[in-house]
């Protein structure tokens, strides 16, 4: 799996990181929603859209500058290609969905995935990873920007206090809505955008 430090800097919460080296020193507990050093973290839902806008459309910028053949390539994180990277993005998109449609409706969502704790998001990455790995570049590519209008259409949706007061919904636990969304937008964004900058840069 994609052994890369994602996120970092995050208070500890009911949920996870990328890989099992992200886990805060003493907590047997993964930490997520996480940041990515260097990445303003929003507080308001002006902030956060913005954020958004300005992550996603960097990250769509590096993308591009990656010839097509190798956005196929494995390299961008350890065996990941740049396909697979943007396929990983937009799973977690839709599962930051899923948990908040199920928790409107008075669920109790299986957070972070059915069969899953936040302990095995490693394995839960993978298959992740399994399942995208033959998809075509255009169809995960479509994916992802229908998941991220998705994603930023339910943060433009909710007033301040509703984003980022902890606890203000039963299903986000001790953390709140806007965590969940900076962790699966901005700051995701931004993680995936440096390791494709350097993997551009890299000889093939």
């Amino acid at each position: 799996m994609c052994h890369a430090r994602p996120h970092s800097g995050s208070p500890p919460s009911p949920a996870a990181r990328h890989t099992p080296r992200q886990r805060q020193r003493g907590s047997a507990t993964p930490a997520w929603p996480a940041y990515t050093p260097g990445v303003p973290r929003p507080a308001t839902r002006a902030d956060l859209l913005a954020a958004i806008d300005t992550e996603f459309a960097r990250l769509m910028s590096e993308v591009e500058r990656v010839p097509p053949d190798d956005r196929l390539r494995p390299g961008a994180c350890d065996h990941w290609s740049v396909k697979d990277l943007l396929f990983h993005l937009d799973a977690w998109h839709e599962m930051v969905l899923g948990w908040e449609a199920a928790g409107s409706r008075g669920e109790k969502p299986e957070i972070p995935a059915p069969g899953y704790t936040w302990a095995q998001i490693p394995a839960l990455n993978d298959e992740i990873h399994r399942r995208g790995k033959d998809c075509p570049w255009d169809e995960v590519a479509a994916r992802l920007r229908g998941s991220a209008a998705r994603v930023r259409a339910l943060a433009e949706a909710h007033a301040d206090a509703d984003l980022f007061t902890k606890q203000r919904y039963p299903w986000t636990g001790t953390t709140s809505l806007g965590a969940y969304l900076v962790s699966c937008t901005s700051s995701h964004y931004a993680w995936a955008s440096r390791l494709i900058r350097r993997f551009a840069k890299a000889p093939a």
